[in-house]
């Protein structure tokens, strides 16, 4: 019984943070200086946010609770693509793509805090193909990190209003 009232809470945990993700993901400040606001920016976006959170808890969090939050995640994901009308075929391919962005963003900010500007600046010329105010990335993405230094992983359940 105890172990059953301990997923559910662990679950709560994993909704709210990745809601407060899709929330950090959806700053209208992000998009400002982009043409077109699409699905896929925002996937990356929130691979980004993802990517970040994932690189500074590994070291805080248990292997386990970040691969169980980390399948939440995906399971989230591929759920809005079939919101959005994919067939199962589809679905399967975009995973595939999707799943192998997030381990490339991942490997990407893996040295983030050793890297200058101009390479953090390249990391997100490489995965937005539209005109981007890339400063504001590389700026709004430092200030997102050294928030997640100063918190705990179950302490971003809660609503998150701004960074």
């Amino acid at each position: 019984m105890k172990i059953i009232k301990y997923k559910n809470f662990m679950k709560n945990i994993y909704l709210n943070i990745y809601n407060n993700l899709i929330k950090l993901t959806r700053n209208k400040n992000l998009y400002i200086s982009n043409k077109q606001d699409t699905f896929y920016d925002r996937m990356i976006v929130l691979f980004f946010h993802l990517g970040f959170l994932l690189k500074i808890y590994k070291k805080e969090e248990s292997k386990e609770n970040l691969q169980n939050f980390f399948d939440y995640c995906i399971r989230q994901i591929e759920l809005s693509i079939r919101e959005i009308g994919y067939g199962d075929a589809t679905i399967n391919k975009k995973m595939k793509e999707y799943v192998n962005l997030l381990f490339s963003i991942i490997d990407k900010i893996n040295e983030w805090e050793l890297k200058d500007n101009q390479k953090r600046k390249d990391i997100f010329i490489n995965y937005l193909d539209q005109e981007h105010n890339f400063e504001n990335y590389v700026n709004y993405f430092e200030k997102y990190r050294i928030f997640l230094t100063k918190n705990t992983f179950k302490n971003l359940s809660k609503d998150i209003l701004s960074l």
